[in-house]
């Protein structure tokens, strides 16, 4: 071989083991006749490995058939170029590869052989694969997704887009993304294409934007930055979602979250309220300012003690002198349906309804009344189904009431007929309470004056020398009077606490000392008693002594009374925080929770209690509120079977 062949042996031989592709060669049998360096890094397999050995230990069967085909057509002429088929590697992995082939030729140019070079584009496929996926998510997306260069020129524009904005891809790729915006809102595209220049993403911003028709669409952009193969930026992607109906669900969820706000404010508020003229106005401003009208009237039936019926009304949005000049609300054709309780109406029109302009004298509005288009009357019904008033709402524009307003108002008409309900039991409750203690403050004067002149006439009959049954029948009759006079007094002193003209004489005086007292007078009244005293010294007190007096006599009475078998009766007293603090505790029967809550009321009495005690149930109420005219506090504190301990404190001075 001379020197030329043998370098341009070797050349090929260099370029062969060279190539970072694989080269196989094989003969007409299919028999693998050479074997390339990258060969070995693709497949697995040596050289020494695989010479001798079929190409089609390289391949799943089914594609022997292609392998044989690409043979036939070579030998016949044909070439095989960038085919794209499947080769098994060693470790049975299945590689996408490009094969190209040529024929191997002896001197005489006879094709006893084939070259196969063998490209893997495992990665080139997985990249088509990954495109095609992104292709089809991006096409199939709702969103929009659109390209566009740093210029803002469009040049991708999806399905998602057509739907969204209305332009089909022909009209938008092209076209400048201004073609989207609002002239008053190109400066955030400005801000926007800033953001990707400097390789920032914009997440989730949520703007306005124009569709095709002219229709505006709240959107939440998302924009990136596209970059080349160099990580030079060149573009961005934009994905724009309609959140239009998120945004008007979110409104109207927040508007009916205020609403509901509103209504139980108003039912709160009218709840605790008992005067019928502040519940209409409340009610009447509330309704106004919840249906968005230009004004609203509240007109209710009243009927007075003397049995007369009238009406009142309130207003809102207007003055009203306003309405000073019209007559009440007749029962027309149009306000009929309201004052009868046939039900709610509401009008876009009311000059346009069947009902309106059929009475006289005005058939129609009075001239000079409040421009009414748009109306909205509802009747407000008593628990018992009586109407008792109506809510009228007026506006100039038309189709300003919803339904939405209707039931609002049908609401509050509800929780505001319960509260007039309550306003009128309210004030039936308070004549009778009002009568009671005029009865109470009559009865109480009235009675004074014979116990006077009886106590008068006992007291010369037991100076006089009585004996026997006199004598006994007269102290009787004494000490009965005694009781009538303290319950006299009790009804006495309870109408001026009612009256407010119950009198107190502020001194300071020493209360350890009053309750000792107290408990001295006891101890020679009530034998048999043991009365134990624990009190501290000096505990003085700003207070009316002898109110005190009272407060204190009637606590360790009605533990005497009240506890027949207790044999002793506790009386303590002692300084804490610049209180004092006061307790009188028997080892009687006890008081029962139900009982206590109710204890210090007017006309109460315990009634559990196995003996019968006298009394009108005054004496306790009467004594808490003594206490709490010397800024103090009472309570009880018992355990049925365990006594009782009534205990008050007062500032001490």
């Amino acid at each position: 071989m001379d020197t030329d062949s043998l370098h341009e042996l070797f050349t090929f031989k260099s370029i062969f083991e060279g190539l970072e592709d694989a080269v196989i060669c094989h003969d007409l049998d299919q028999n693998i006749s050479n074997w390339n360096p990258a060969a070995e890094r693709l497949f697995g397999y040596t050289k020494k490995e695989m010479m001798g050995k079929t190409i089609f230990s390289l391949m799943s069967p089914e594609y022997h058939t292609e392998q044989e085909q690409m043979i036939k057509d070579l030998l016949q002429g044909g070439a095989v170029n960038h085919f794209y088929t499947v080769r098994r590697a060693r470790t049975g992995k299945q590689i996408p590869v490009f094969l190209t082939l040529s024929p191997i030729r002896d001197k005489n140019e006879n094709i006893i052989g084939v070259s196969q070079i063998v490209r893997n584009v495992t990665k080139e496929k997985e990249t088509e694969q990954q495109q095609a996926v992104w292709s089809a998510i991006i096409e199939g997306s709702e969103d929009a997704v659109i390209s566009k260069t740093l210029d803002g020129i469009i040049i991708t524009w999806n399905k998602g887009a057509e739907n969204i904005f209305g332009y089909t891809e022909k009209e938008a790729i092209g076209k400048h993304i201004s073609l989207l915006i609002a002239p008053d809102r190109l400066a955030e595209e400005d801000r926007i294409i800033a953001s990707i220049k400097r390789g920032e993403k914009v997440d989730h911003y949520q703007t306005v934007r124009i569709r095709k028709d002219g229709a505006e669409l709240q959107v939440s952009l998302t924009v990136s930055p596209i970059r080349d193969g160099d990580g030079e930026i060149i573009g961005a992607s934009k994905i724009a979602r309609d959140i239009t109906a998120y945004i008007q669900a979110e409104q109207a969820l927040e508007k009916k979250a205020k609403q509901l706000l509103i209504l139980n404010s108003i039912g709160k508020n009218i709840s605790e309220k008992l005067d019928v003229n502040a519940i209409l106005q409340k009610v009447t401003d509330a309704t106004t300012n919840l249906t968005g009208a230009a004004f609203g009237a509240f007109f209710y039936n009243k009927v007075n003690s003397e049995g007369e019926s009238y009406m009142l009304y309130t207003l809102s949005g207007v003055p009203r002198e306003a309405f000073a000049e019209f007559p009440m609300p007749r029962n027309t054709a149009v306000f009929h349906a309201t004052f009868s309780g046939e039900g709610v109406v509401r009008a876009d029109d009311i000059t346009k309804d069947p009902r309106y302009g059929k009475n006289d004298p005005h058939f129609g509005m009075p001239k000079g009344h409040l421009p009414v288009v748009s109306y909205l009357a509802v009747p407000v019904l008593s628990s018992s189904g009586t109407v008792i008033g109506g809510l009228f709402f007026g506006h100039p524009q038309p189709g300003v009431f919803l339904e939405e307003h209707e039931d609002m108002v049908v609401n509050v008409a509800s929780q505001a007929a319960i509260a007039l309900d309550n306003s009128k039991l309210f004030e039936e409750v308070s004549e009778l309470s009002r009568k009671k203690d005029e009865f109470i403050a009559l009865a109480a004067h009235e009675l004074k004056t014979p116990l006077t002149s009886m106590s008068g006439f006992l007291q010369i009959l037991q100076k006089n020398d009585l004996e026997g049954i006199n004598k006994m029948f007269v102290e009787k009759s004494v000490r009965q009077l005694e009781k009538l006079t303290v319950l006299v007094n009790d009804l006495f002193d309870i109408s001026k606490v009612q009256a407010g003209k119950l009198q107190f004489n502020f001194e300071l005086f020493d209360l350890s000392l009053l309750i000792e007292e107290i408990c001295e007078t006891f101890k020679h009244s009530v034998p048999g008693r043991e009365f134990i005293t624990v009190l501290e010294p000096r505990l003085i007190v700003k207070g009316d002594k002898m109110r005190m007096e009272q407060v204190i006599t009637n606590l360790v009475a009605n533990a005497v009374k009240y506890a027949p078998g207790s044999p002793k009766i506790d009386i303590t007293a002692a300084g804490k925080q610049n209180e004092i603090i006061v307790c009188v505790k028997d080892y009687g029967p006890g008081i029962s929770r139900e009982n206590q809550a109710y204890i210090f009321t007017q006309f109460y009495r315990v009634t559990n209690d196995e003996h019968h005690v006298s009394g009108l149930g005054l004496g306790l109420y009467i004594t808490r509120e003594i206490i709490k005219r010397h800024g103090g506090r009472i309570w009880v504190e018992s355990e049925p079977g365990n006594g009782a301990s009534f205990i008050f404190a007062v500032p001490q001075a």
